[in-house]
């Protein structure tokens, strides 16, 4: 995934940009070398972007390319998010041979998300979900050889890597996706000679959204290790913001569906903000 959209940044820079030099450079971070441990015990949410954020404010890299979703809110001292590109599709995929409803009783089902796990929990407390992780080829190996009954995956992976399985996208208005999810950002040094020519891949409305709900979950205090969705829509002039949260075993969840208008966006965030704190504190 990180080489696709790696080469997808580098594609449009370069079409953009052709009188730049450009050179990608891949690095192997603690995510990639170890495969078989929970997250939580690599450094937690965000861990292997802050590898990269190291390397850039040591002069090591120019830029980095990740998944938003993958990022925390606070970005490393010393570097910005320059730009967000165009976002991808933002569902997630049961790849199965038979949608949700219908996999049979006590399935096993493999996710690497807890916002995945609990949303799957609370349609189907009957599943048994287990820890995934892996790049999206081995994933999908691993489903195929029989080892899943189903997984559940970003809709935007497997386009990007050009993966065809079968597959059911889930609705993104109940299944939400998070903070982040399709969307590809491009971090540099906050004093980056290359700050001006990066930000023209910058794409406003994609940015507009993202940032709404990186500010919800900034708020709500979440990372991935809480079972939050948030999912940002321009619409004329307003963002629809649909939100839910959940107790980690899916037994309950709190739902929120909101307009925040153009005028006052910040006090409409902040609203909501309180709101789905409060709806938050309800479940325990």
């Amino acid at each position: 995934m990180a080489v696709a959209q790696t080469d997808i940044f580098a594609d449009r820079l370069r079409a953009l940009h052709p009188e730049m030099e450009t050179e990608v450079r891949m690095i192997a971070t603690t995510g990639d070398k170890v495969r078989d441990r929970p997250l939580a015990s690599l450094g937690g949410f965000g861990a292997f972007v802050k590898e990269l954020d190291n390397k850039i404010v040591a002069g090591e890299i120019d830029c980095s390319v990740n998944s938003l979703k993958d990022m925390p809110v606070a970005c490393t001292p010393g570097t910005r998010i320059v730009a967000v590109m165009a976002r991808g599709p933002v569902e997630d995929v049961l790849i199965s041979d038979v949608p949700l409803d219908e996999l049979p009783e006590g399935a096993v089902v493999g996710t690497s998300s807890v916002r995945r796990k609990a949303l799957l929990l609370h349609m189907r407390p009957d599943l048994k979900v287990v820890d995934l992780r892996g790049n999206v080829p081995t994933r999908v190996n691993k489903m195929r050889s029989g080892q899943f009954g189903a997984i559940l995956l970003a809709r935007a992976g497997l386009d990007r890597l050009g993966i065809s399985c079968g597959h059911f996208v889930l609705d993104p208005t109940l299944f939400v996706p998070a903070v982040g999810q399709g969307a590809i950002a491009i971090s540099c040094a906050e004093r980056s000679p290359y700050a001006e020519a990066l930000s023209d891949l910058n794409h406003t409305e994609t940015r507009l959204c993202v940032e709404m709900e990186r500010y919800i979950l900034a708020g709500l205090g979440g990372g991935c290790s809480v079972p939050i969705g948030i999912w940002a829509v321009k619409e004329l002039d307003e963002v629809r913001v649909r939100g839910v949260v959940l107790r980690e075993d899916g037994s309950k969840a709190f739902r929120l569906d909101r307009s925040i208008g153009d005028k006052r966006p910040k006090e409409g965030l902040d609203d909501y903000v309180h709101d789905m704190k409060e709806g938050w504190e309800g479940l325990s």
